[in-house]
């Protein structure tokens, strides 16, 4: 992942914001370790930490390109599945490259098709791009929200980054809290309500959207997609054929990388599916996929099953690593370490979340940057797949939402009282 911000003015000169661009870069360093850099011009300033995956010499950003004699400029965090594909195509269109990067893909999109560029992305993104010609700010978010993107609109114009705590580090932002956003953290923490954050003024680019800052019309935002219901029509045989399909094609085009590439496998379906298919694929390249694991200290002495988990993970982790032939890396955690964490991984996520899972993810992804920069995993798939007891058991709801009246107990009375009201 990469860390983006950026600041889009009519009121002020951003040439000399270079100090404070800078400011609310270097809040991103964990996104990006790998480069930072700036750019400045009189209305716009982008910001952007690097994480180097595909073409490391030339994916630096921002990226300028010159089109018609005009400036277009991206700063861009994510990772588009059919670069190839639309490189040949906007070449089709009389567009030449001077780099393998999906940036320069993503950019040159935009300035082919401008806003309509978002039809033809498949990946996963959040990005800005400033347009010369219309002299606004384009800000984009990928369909299901993968990748974040913050933005507030103050008196000098308006300001957005990958985390909230780049927008704060800008002179103009306060950290007020915002009552209503938390209200939704105490009730459906660590989900909140779409767009909200718990910071006033402060709002969040919802999944499917797109955003135009320009003078002429000022701020303004629309839908690009959105989940549609349908009835389901196909057969068994015809569904297993077709999400097998979609599965294998989501994890292959996500395998294509200038840097080294492993999977977490906790045993689960989700992370096994991945493992089978990224193995697979390895194999047809002579190459070994590796794998890793985490357990928590004392985990098989104490561990009693239950509903949400009958066993385990051990036994199928093993099963596929030796189904699979991979190289398998089991991490462990220990009680300390977790502890340790806890305070350093609220930060990290600029709002409190899951506690120890978001502690001990904290501390797994470290473990791995050690030797691999990219690691598949199956987070999320459960809500897809239904993968959960309380997905089949509808009148339980999820977990944390049954304890609202332990999660008011932590708050002081006179905030529970802002919040009933």
């Amino acid at each position: 992942m990469c860390g983006i911000t950026g600041w889009a003015s009519f009121q002020k000169d951003l040439r000399t914001s270079d100090t404070i661009l800078k400011s609310m870069t270097q809040t991103l360093s964990k996104r990006g370790p790998d480069d930072e850099n700036i750019w400045c011009s009189e209305h716009i300033a982008f910001g952007h930490r690097r994480l180097a995956v595909i073409d490391l010499i030339g994916g630096k950003q921002p990226m300028k390109k010159i089109h018609d004699g005009l400036n277009y400029v991206i700063t861009y965090n994510g990772e588009l599945y059919n670069t190839e594909e639309l490189r040949k195509e906007l070449q089709k269109r009389g567009h030449s490259f001077t780099t393998q990067s999906d940036t320069e893909v993503l950019l040159t999109a935009y300035i082919e098709w401008k806003e309509q560029c978002v039809e033809f992305l498949n990946g996963i993104f959040a990005f800005g791009v400033w347009d010369e010609q219309t002299q606004s700010l384009f800000l984009c978010r990928d369909r299901l929200g993968v990748k974040p993107l913050y933005y507030t609109e103050q008196q000098e114009g308006v300001l957005f980054a990958s985390e909230v705590k780049a927008l704060l580090a800008h002179p103009t932002v306060q950290a007020c809290v915002n009552v209503e956003g938390l209200a939704s953290m105490m009730a459906v923490g660590p989900s909140r309500a779409p767009g909200k954050t718990l910071f006033q003024n402060i709002e969040e680019l919802r999944p499917g959207y797109a955003m135009r800052f320009s003078r002429e019309e000022g701020l303004r935002k629309w839908p690009y997609w959105q989940l549609q219901s349908r009835r389901h029509e196909e057969t068994l045989g015809e569904t297993i054929e077709h999400v097998g399909f979609l599965l294998t094609d989501a994890i292959e085009r996500q395998l294509v990388s200038d840097v080294p590439i492993c999977t977490f496998l906790s045993g689960g379906l989700d992370s096994s599916i991945i493992t089978g298919i990224a193995a697979n694929r390895f194999q047809q390249q002579n190459h070994q996929l590796h794998t890793y694991s985490i357990d928590y200290e004392d985990n098989e002495r104490f561990f009693n099953p239950h509903s949400f988990q009958t066993s385990t993970d051990t036994y199928w982790i093993q099963k596929m690593t030796e189904t699979f032939k991979t190289a398998h890396h089991a991490e462990e955690i220990t009680q300390q370490q977790l502890i340790d964490l806890l305070v350093e991984s609220v930060m990290v996520r600029d709002s409190p979340g899951m506690a120890d899972v978001d502690s001990s993810l904290l501390w797994f992804c470290r473990e791995i940057k050690g030797e691999f920069t990219v690691a598949l995993s199956g987070e999320c798939a459960d809500e897809i797949f239904g993968g959960y007891p309380w997905f089949k058991d509808r009148t339980t709801g999820f977990p944390w939402i049954r304890s609202l009246s332990e999660r008011s107990a932590l708050l002081q009375e006179k905030w529970n009282k802002k919040i009933k009201n």
